[in-house]
């Protein structure tokens, strides 16, 4: 579906409202997906393994598949981004992602889920990253922040959807049913931005496709792009492993809450993760203005949601609105980097900086949720569930882990805010 050459368009796009409208309205509708696809596995878990036999270790394999090929697909993706523009790339991508929901939401045995889970992760890779190119190419430098901002907002609400309103609906209908209407709502995106999202006002000048590869050579030279990746790859990708499955899972048998309880804190921490995107880029821009760096926004953020997630590893169930209302929140705070990465490289190199840092990430991502649900089946007691020790000894190691990268990442500490960073060694 992807032509080899945007061409101009027939008619001039809209302005005013409707160009905010038809840019932020299907892209946001497309991360919206991204976020509740990715999370609604915390919900269905308990019907997914009555359906298919699955241990703590299986599970962890299937939800995380999603992790697996997004990031396989970032590097490709960025070159893609760059040569097609952001419409026909996720347009054509979401229909991956809709036919992977539907092989979801059909398996029969334990492979197909597997293999329809990882082609929602590819079919939806590019869901935030073409959010983001598109208002580039369309709105001024100066409303990017606040537009961006919105975009990550609607991933949020997704991610609200994905738990009370998921466990709503399955007493109405089951997974299976409620997959095929994501499939529908996939397609129907799919369907919305090739209708309604201009293209691209003009041709772009086009490296090689060798070229481009290229430029994550210097990319991977970079200091400033080492101090960052991992502090994000451990902080982001544990967030994303516990918000996706097993914090659900940790509510059920540590916390001993049912399945309303369940979707009733999960959707607590879904609310402060959309405050954290509103909030995180806003305050670190204020600071910026006043001195301050982006990055101490960041380490102080990523800090405090380390000492939550060691609330959790001993067993804390004291105060349990506040605690998942903080672990959403503090969870935006790597996002930052996103904003500040960029300043490290030219701005031809910009998409494929992010989509380098989005690959690591996301391959974290696949192998801490895996890697906890190894840890966690090795405690087992009976009937779907797991000893407390189990998820202390998983979710410790990570803490562990973060604690690490967080000195390292303020030893890298040398920038002025608002100065670009060297471009490599």
């Amino acid at each position: 579906m992807l032509a080899r050459r945007p061409c101009a368009p027939t008619s001039g796009p809209p302005g005013g409202y409707g160009l905010l409208f038809a840019v932020l309205g299907p892209f946001g509708c497309g991360y919206f997906l991204s976020y509740l696809l990715r999370n609604v596995n915390a919900v269905i878990s308990p019907d997914l393994v009555r359906t298919f036999q699955l241990d703590a270790s299986d599970l962890g394999l299937l939800t995380s598949a999603y992790f697996f090929t997004f990031a396989l697909f970032q590097p490709l993706l960025g070159v893609l981004l760059d040569r097609f523009g952001p419409r026909r790339v996720e347009g054509s991508l979401l229909l991956i992602a809709a036919a992977g929901t539907l092989m979801f939401a059909w398996s029969n045995d334990t492979f197909l889920l597997i293999t329809g889970r990882g082609l929602i992760g590819l079919g939806v890779s590019a869901c935030l990253m073409a959010g983001f190119q598109a208002n580039t190419l369309w709105f001024s430098p100066q409303r990017l922040a606040g537009l961006n901002g919105w975009i990550l907002a609607a991933g949020g609400v997704g991610v609200v959807f994905s738990t009370t309103p998921v466990e709503w609906a399955l007493h109405w209908i089951d997974w299976r049913v409620l997959f095929t209407l994501f499939a529908c709502a996939f397609a129907i995106t799919s369907a919305l931005i090739f209708a309604l999202v201009p293209e691209r006002r003009e041709p772009p000048a086009y490296a090689t496709i060798v070229d481009q590869f290229k430029g994550f050579w210097i990319i991977g030279k970079n200091r400033e792009f080492w101090r960052i990746v991992p502090l994000n790859m451990l902080s982001q990708s544990t967030f994303m492993a516990l918000q996706g499955l097993w914090a659900a899972s940790w509510m059920k048998d540590v916390g001993g809450q049912g399945r309303d309880g369940v979707a009733h804190y999960l959707l607590l921490a879904a609310i402060g993760m959309v405050t954290g995107h509103m909030t995180m880029g806003n305050l670190a821009s204020r600071l910026e203005r006043a001195g301050i760096a982006p990055s101490y926004v960041v380490g102080v953020g990523v800090g405090a949601a380390m000492l939550v997630h060691a609330s959790l590893a001993v067993g804390y169930l004291g105060m349990q609105s506040v605690v998942w209302f903080l672990f959403g929140f503090l969870g935006t705070a790597g996002t930052v980097n996103y904003a500040t990465l960029p300043r490290a490289f030219p701005v031809s190199m910009a998409g494929r900086a992010i989509t380098a840092l989005n690959l690591l990430v996301f391959t974290a991502s696949f192998l801490i949720q895996w890697g906890i649900g190894i840890v966690i089946n090795f405690y087992p007691t009976g009937g779907g569930r797991y000893a407390p020790e189990g998820y202390t000894v998983a979710f410790g190691a990570s803490v562990v882990l973060q604690v690490a990268a967080l000195f390292w990442y303020f030893r890298g500490i040398t920038a002025l805010p608002g100065k670009s960073f060297p471009e490599s060694d």
